[in-house]
């Protein structure tokens, strides 16, 4: 099979969620199926930035030098009409949006991953302009795949519900998470402490997210002020454009300076080394697809507290260490204190539980299970119209 993948979302290093799904599941998909020839479609950033997932994991790589991420106009364009007609002539026979967005329209089965309609569960916390372009792109994109994948039961229920597709076209696939490193490439807390010059006598409270609305990460801050200043772990936000200055002006208006840490994108180890510094991982997020970081934090022990949404209740399950209200700083600070206070056998436990939890979800098994979508796909597309 000649599968395409479209990437002229990405923005290397900027695109959170999105880039790790993309990445970790070219990966599988070349571990589980020897059998697909893999062209994926970049932008002019991605190209500009040399090799990476989309050339490695890739049989070739085509590049639309027109599409620009930066560019909406430039990059809806690349999305109806460019990755159309340069598919087409590349031979694809299965085309995959791994991020949303897709050409609703070519002569190839399409799939496509939907990870969330935010544009319509949070329309406030996009812009009127960003939410009528997203509304226009990906709606027709899902209504008109052969096949929708995305992350979680809840996530599936909501597409169902707002889009009105038929039950049998859109199915959940769980994303995977990479085994956290060990060895000489494993987290180091103390290299975390030294590099970022974070205090050895306190608590760590880690969020890992992109500087946007629904993330929610002012309420973090607000909740850690909410806190008896003996009883403050310092959050360290880590994550494209926390260390733009907005959060850092907000701590300091609530007086809470030196108990707040914006990094900004950090590189792989260095995160790795926040996990093994970090004594629990927090997310107030206000929606989720699926919740990946929540995953990774598990997978390495840490204990987390999160938003209190049925797609995080599913991938968390029992081994979450907490839960909160994300539109109420208290119950944010009330998870941040019980955690923080709990002995040191029940951190133990809490520690074994999420890793367990974690085991259960792999890259390969995300793989396999999108391979074989894309069998029935293009199955669906190459019967004959009744």
């Amino acid at each position: 099979m000649h599968l395409g993948v479209d990437l002229l979302f990405l923005l290397p290093g900027e695109t959170g969620g999105r880039e790790t799904y993309s990445r970790e599941l070219l990966r599988g998909l070349r571990r589980v199926r020897s059998d697909l020839c893999v062209t994926t479609f970049v932008n002019r950033e991605t190209a500009a930035a040399g090799a990476g997932f989309w050339s490695e994991e890739a049989d070739r790589t085509l590049v639309l030098p027109r599409v620009s991420a930066r560019s909406r106009a430039r990059w809806a364009a690349g999305e109806l009409l460019g990755v159309t007609r340069v598919a087409a002539r590349a031979g694809i026979e299965v085309l995959h949006g791994p991020a949303n967005f897709a050409p609703p329209h070519g002569q190839f089965a399409r799939v496509l991953t939907l990870h969330d309609l935010l544009h319509r569960r949070l329309p406030e916390t996009i812009s009127p302009v960003v939410r009528l372009a997203t509304a226009a792109l990906v709606e027709p994109a899902a209504r008109r795949a052969h096949r929708v994948i995305t992350g979680s039961g809840p996530s599936r229920e909501e597409i169902l519900r707002d889009l009105q597709l038929p039950a049998e076209r859109v199915v959940v696939v769980h994303h995977g998470i990479a085994a956290p490193p060990s060895g000489s490439a494993a987290g180091d807390a103390a290299r975390a402490l030294t590099r970022f010059g974070l205090p050895r006598a306190r608590p760590i409270a880690l969020a890992i997210a992109t500087d946007v609305p629904h993330k929610n990460l002012p309420a973090l801050i607000e909740a850690v002020a909410l806190l008896d200043p003996s009883e403050r772990p310092l959050l360290v936000l880590a994550g494209h454009g926390t260390d733009r200055g907005t959060l850092a002006h907000r701590a300091a208006e609530l007086g809470v300076a030196d108990d707040v840490r914006p990094l900004g994108g950090i590189p792989t180890d260095a995160l790795e080394d926040l996990f093994a510094a970090a004594a629990v991982y927090v997310t107030a997020t206000l929606h989720e697809g699926f919740g990946l970081p929540v995953l990774e934090a598990m997978a390495r022990g840490v204990p987390v507290v999160c938003s209190d949404l049925p797609v995080l209740r599913e991938v968390a399950g029992v081994a979450a260490a907490g839960w909160l209200d994300p539109r109420d700083p208290a119950t944010i600070a009330r998870a941040l204190r019980e955690v923080t206070a709990r002995d040191v056998a029940e951190v133990e436990r809490i520690r074994a539980g999420g890793r367990a939890r974690a085991a259960t979800f792999t890259w390969d098994a995300t793989a396999a299970a999108t391979a074989a979508i894309y069998d029935d796909a293009l199955a669906v597309a190459r019967a004959p119209v009744r």
